[in-house]
């Protein structure tokens, strides 16, 4: 099997766009007790963060993505992440998932992803990394972990050279300073605790609302 076997078209910087296209952020449900996932997507998607990431260490992570996708449709993107190996992909897929988020790159994932009809959005944090997970056929790179590695200015540094490859910062990205990576180049950005908080744990739906509210206006300035 080819590494290069999802490429775009043979050439560093592909002549079409692949933009991720549910919105300015990805909400990344990871962790708790299994027992309010479908309360958390529902609270997030009404909230207008349309864009649900459901990694799989979080208990249920089939069940969830399966409830929202029959819940809401269209109106919603629901993904798996933390995706590991083929298998977790064929689960996703068999879910009704739409794309699938790792924290590294794996050139077997991204075939398979491929065949499987789901968006690939391989982790990377070089720009040898990024162009690498580019070069093998991702829809966008998530870019990890973002503010460990330097945040906005990072970002904004690295896609000087490198505007043809759409990213995703994820890592440490918090509500109030989501719309600085926008501003820095990114597609999309990809927020975990700082606005799931505790909700999966606990089922605090009033407080991740007031979080979500806050966040799709900051990102509508």
């Amino acid at each position: 099997m080819p590494e290069t076997a999802v490429p775009h078209d043979g050439s560093t910087a592909p002549t079409g766009r692949h933009r991720h296209g549910a919105g300015p952020a990805i909400a990344i449900l990871r962790g708790g007790t299994g027992d309010h996932v479908e309360d958390v997507i529902g609270t997030l998607v009404e909230a207008g963060v349309t864009a649900i990431e459901v990694t799989t260490n979080t208990p249920r992570w089939r069940e969830g993505i399966t409830w929202a996708v029959e819940r809401y449709g269209s109106a919603a993107t629901v993904g798996v992440g933390t995706v590991l190996d083929t298998r977790q992909l064929d689960e996703a897929a068999a879910a009704g998932a739409t794309f699938a988020v790792s924290p590294h790159t794996d050139a077997a994932l991204g075939e398979r992803a491929h065949e499987r009809g789901l968006g690939w959005y391989p982790g990377a944090a070089t720009p040898t990394e990024i162009v690498r997970a580019w070069q093998l056929g991702a829809r966008a790179v998530k870019l990890f972990p973002a503010a460990q590695l330097g945040g906005p200015a990072f970002l904004r540094q690295v896609l000087a050279p490198l505007g043809f490859v759409d990213v995703i910062p994820t890592g440490g990205i918090g509500v109030e300073d989501a719309a600085e990576y926008l501003a820095a180049g990114a597609v999309a950005v990809g927020l975990g605790s700082p606005l799931v908080g505790d909700a999966l744990t606990s089922g605090d739906l009033d407080a991740l609302r007031g979080r979500a509210e806050r966040l799709v206006a900051g990102l509508a300035r």
